[in-house]
């Protein structure tokens, strides 16, 4: 069985023991969290929603607060002598999908 998920406006395919990760949720390393469905298929059966499926959640447990690796923002305009070079390293959420149901 697995199902679609929306989580912070974005849609993953996850199952139960799955790992995760997403944009970073304002949550405790260990707090368990959960998220509506907009699918779910189990065999043969689907189940859609309209706009999400009612009385079927999603259960994840928050794993690690992580960060991507750093790239490079370099911007720059010829022949005007102007520079400018950033670093960035996106926030992400390490999610275990516990339960589906």
């Amino acid at each position: 069985m697995y199902a679609i998920a929306s989580i912070l406006g974005k849609q993953y395919k996850v199952a139960a023991n799955d790992t995760i990760t997403v944009d970073r949720l304002n949550a405790e390393i260990g707090e368990e969290v959960s998220f509506p469905v907009v699918m779910t298929v189990d065999g043969e059966k689907v189940k859609t929603g309209n706009p999400i499926v009612k009385d079927v959640m999603v259960k994840a447990k928050v794993l690690a607060q992580v960060q991507d690796k750093k790239i490079t923002v370099f911007k720059y305009k010829a022949k005007k002598n102007e520079r400018k070079k950033q670093g960035h390293r996106q926030p992400y959420t390490k999610l275990l999908i516990v339960s589906i149901g």
